[in-house]
């Protein structure tokens, strides 16, 4: 810190030790103003232009300095001023004030705040860059923080002065006017019928500034389209799979007029090319693999003879079986109109839809986008050439290749990879990263790994592919992995390298509605859109790409896009369970140790190991561990891991837990039914009791017990 910077912020720590030490913090009290009302009065009278700069003076070092009482001054310059003058005085001097201090934060703290944490306040840098003036024009119109707390974070950021001062005296006027005037009904220091209307103002003001604040942003975004005189629609759902049809299922609960528009398949990625065929054939492969292992139950040696295509046209039973679930005669039943046919949105509140039939238009209230993600394929030289399989085409195979390549370490080319491994194929996963399932903590992506390895896979980390070949017949891929070029022939290639977002083909780009730099639709915190009524949600809005998200994403979207105009409801992403399916099965909520250290958030871990646990062992599947994260000396739960069987299911607990606040000590006087793997969480809760055990007044108890021995 330079001379200058140091200089100041001793003058401004000097002015609020004095301030508190002095005990001027009494002076801003309507107590005293109304103790000394009458010299107050005779002063203004007397000199009107001597008291008003005094009073502008002292309410510009309050709020200058960030002192408690500016929201005291204010009333007071309503019952000695009046609402005219006092409303001038406090405006002015509360911009002056704010500006002060905004600068003085600017000035001492910014340069070290942005080169500390640059990184994490890239996002807030850029938003304020492009909306800085609108956020604090809500902030100032809608008090969520307090005002001292704007001027000293504002000063942080990037947002230039001159912005931060109109938007600042434009913002706050409004609220200066309504304080004002209950100050001058505060004149007479009496109950009044005034006075009672000016409080009530003070409460509703804040309601009432956030509806105005929301039909002037409305308004500006509507502008240039014309709204109809009436709707066809309550909501139209463009795409029917798990967030999609949940939309359409819950507005047809509140009896809705809904349109389901679909131009493939009901059900979506889910029923039809994700989690429905990947765990049948998960299944499939594991009762394959556990037979081999008919030895280690006490059986004779067995091998499951099977026919791939068999295998694959019972995935596709299970899809069949299922499908009613999702399908069009349900959901009409329940009162949803479903189209088979291409939406376009060709206004904020119209869509036109394609069919077979012929095009309509339809009017509608809201919107929801729910189209989905697709599978991303990486531009490999030649993988066009060579044909590359995705999650959404590996299921039309019928034929079980020789020698596959899966391109991808994350959850569905771990899944994948074991598969078809179990099913005979020899596989070779290649991931440029340095390890599997990179989002888990390395010894979780550990044990899966080993397994892989066990299993006969040959598992390529750190590998980065650069080209596809075809050579003398031969299908090959070319990586560099150290420097060295590594070739690695086969006979077919899986992408699983991730999933983008379907943003294209549907009117997007047509109103201007914008794309986050991960693909997805830009959605705020209520599921909304560019346009408040347009909502999306799922795989298309992000930020996770799960079934069970999808659904959790559309009842926001569904409810806040039929009642948005009563009341909204943010989306809650506090707790958000996942799980990968492999063998064994790793399941997750909340943190885990890479993420904690990376935010720098302290926390205990308690491990137990699932091989000590007593079905686990009658089972066969004595592997595996429960991780949990807890606030430091407290059982408060922040995450959890869990690699072993069933794990997908077991997480529940650990999920309900994190989610209602429940600790680890109310889970260990949870009975639980043994034997079970369920009894894991009991048991690491056990762990965390025996390492918080008070051993003190352990200490005392045994020397109670020695005196009552004798």
């Amino acid at each position: 810190m330079n001379k200058n910077r140091a200089l100041l912020a001793i003058i401004v720590v000097a002015a609020v030790i004095a301030f508190f030490a002095l005990g001027l913090q009494r002076y801003l009290s309507l107590e005293y103003f109304q103790s000394q009302r009458g010299a107050i009065e005779a002063l203004v009278a007397a000199h009107p232009l001597r008291a008003g700069l005094l009073f502008f003076a002292a309410y510009v070092a309050v709020t200058g300095l960030s002192l408690p009482g500016a929201a005291i001054l204010t009333l007071v310059a309503g019952a000695i001023f009046g609402l005219l003058w006092g409303t001038v005085i406090v405006s002015f001097a509360s911009t002056l004030g704010a500006t002060l201090a905004f600068l003085a934060s600017r000035f001492l703290l910014r340069d070290w705040v942005q080169q500390k944490f640059g990184d994490r306040l890239r996002t807030v840098n850029e938003g304020v860059a492009r909306e800085g003036g609108f956020y604090l024009f809500a902030l100032r119109l809608v008090p969520v923080f307090p005002f001292f707390a704007v001027n000293l974070l504002m000063g942080l950021t990037p947002m230039r002065t001159w912005t931060y001062c109109w938007v600042s005296q434009l913002g706050m006027f409004a609220g200066t006017v309504v304080y004002v005037y209950a100050g001058t009904q505060l004149g007479e220091f009496r109950i009044s019928a005034g006075l009672i209307g000016a409080f009530v103002l003070l409460g509703l003001f804040p309601l009432l500034a956030k509806k105005m604040l929301d039909a002037l942003k409305a308004r500006k975004v509507y502008a240039g389209w014309k709204k109809p005189a009436r709707f066809d629609r309550n909501l139209v759902v463009i795409g029917a799979g798990a967030a999609g049809l949940v939309s359409a299922y819950i507005a047809a609960a509140v009896k809705a007029k809904v349109t389901l528009v679909e131009k493939h398949r009901m059900g979506g990625d889910c029923l039809n090319t994700g989690c429905v065929p990947s765990k049948a054939l998960i299944k499939s492969a594991k009762l394959a693999a556990t037979m081999r292992r008919a030895s280690h139950y006490g059986l004779k040696d067995s091998s499951a003879d099977f026919d791939f295509a068999e295998v694959m046209e019972r995935v596709q039973r299970v899809i069949r079986d299922i499908e009613p679930h999702d399908s069009v005669e349900r959901y009409t039943r329940l009162g949803v109109e479903c189209l088979e046919g291409e939406a376009n949105i060709t206004s904020p509140w119209s869509v036109e839809i394609r069919t077979a039939a012929g095009k309509q238009t339809l009017t509608t209230r809201g919107i929801v986008i729910a189209a989905g993600a697709r599978p991303l394929v990486p531009p490999i030289p030649g993988i066009d050439e060579v044909g590359a399989l995705t999650s959404d085409t590996v299921w039309n195979l019928r034929e079980l290749p020789k020698r596959l390549v899966v391109l991808g370490g994350g959850p569905i080319g771990c899944e994948l990879t074991q598969c078809f491994a179990r099913l005979g194929a020899q596989v070779t996963q290649v991931e440029m990263l340095p390890r599997l399932m990179v989002r888990e903590d390395p010894e979780i992506s550990a044990v899966v790994e080993t397994r892989f390895r066990d299993e006969g896979i040959r598992v390529l980390t750190g590998h980065q592919a650069q080209r596809f070949a075809l050579e003398n017949g031969e299908k090959a891929l070319y990586c560099e992995a150290g420097g060295q070029s590594v070739r690695i022939a086969f006979d077919a290639v899986l992408c699983a390298v991730g999933r983008v977002a379907n943003t294209s083909g549907y009117g997007l780009d047509a109103l201007g509605i914008p794309v986050t730099k991960a693909r997805t639709v830009e959605v705020n915190e209520f599921m909304q859109t560019k346009y408040p009524n347009i909502l999306a949600c799922g795989d298309v809005a992000g930020p996770y790409q799960f079934t069970h998200t999808a659904a959790h994403t559309a009842w926001y979207a569904a409810v806040n896009g039929l009642f948005g105009s009563l009341g909204k409801f943010r989306a809650d992403f506090s707790v958000i369970p996942w799980a990968t399916f492999t063998d064994p099965e790793v399941a997750r909520v909340g943190l885990n140790e890479t993420e904690a250290g990376d935010r720098n958030i302290p926390y205990e871990v308690t491990i137990y190991g699932i091989d000590d646990l007593d079905r686990a062992i009658a089972d066969g599947n004595a592997h595996g561990l429960v991780k949990v994260l807890t606030v430091p000396g407290r059982d408060r739960i922040l995450g959890a891991t869990i690699v072993g069987e069933h794990a997908g299911d077991l997480i529940t607990e650990l999920v309900l837990a994190m989610k209602h606040g429940i600790g680890l000590n109310k889970i260990l006087g949870t009975i639980h039914i043994y034997p079970t793997l369920a009894e894991a969480s009991k048991y690491v809760a056990g762990n965390w009791k025996r390492a918080h055990a008070p051993k003190r007044l352990l200490e005392w108890v045994e020397r109670f017990h020695a005196w009552r021995r004798g």
